[in-house]
């Protein structure tokens, strides 16, 4: 059996993963899923300009790629990491599917729903809250991302 990825080796797979959203125009967010075991399961990044899906963020077709690979919607034990805090529907989604352990990189001011502007992943009013892992390879994904939106400016 292979040893666990640590966080910050879930966030490196989840970098790669959101270098390849350019490629189709789609801002360079990823995401994985890894099991109980600490092995992924899923990888996405941001498909919303690819296929015309406002709701094709990189977390949440994690999200449904993970659910078919264990054949629930139950994902207890698993944790998403993603180059950018969640925002709401994100964030949501990862509640709803009962995700264990949310790790992301950089703090998104304008929309971040795990700890910017709201703290949906640990608000006491829901039936489920998940721990938080955040600012690991903070720069790296900042600079993935501000070096997207300059070639587009």
């Amino acid at each position: 059996m292979n040893p666990a990825l640590t966080p910050a080796q879930l966030l490196d797979a989840a970098l790669a993963e959101a270098a390849l959203a350019p490629a189709h125009g789609d801002v360079p967010i990823g995401a994985v899923v890894a099991d109980a075991a600490g092995q992924i399961i899923a990888v996405a990044h941001n498909e919303r300009e690819l296929t015309g899906d406002p709701t094709a963020h990189a977390e949440v077709l994690a999200i449904r790629r993970a659910a078919a690979a264990v054949g629930s919607w139950h994902l207890d034990g698993c944790t998403l990491a993603v180059t950018l805090e969640p925002c709401p529907m994100c964030a949501g989604a990862l509640w709803a599917a009962r995700v264990t352990t949310l790790v992301f990189a950089a703090f998104d001011p304008k929309a971040g729903a795990a700890a910017s502007l709201y703290d949906i992943p640990r608000d006491p009013r829901l039936n489920h809250r998940l721990e938080v892992i955040s600012g690991i390879h903070s720069a790296a994904a900042t600079d993935l991302l501000e070096a997207f939106f300059a070639k587009i400016r």
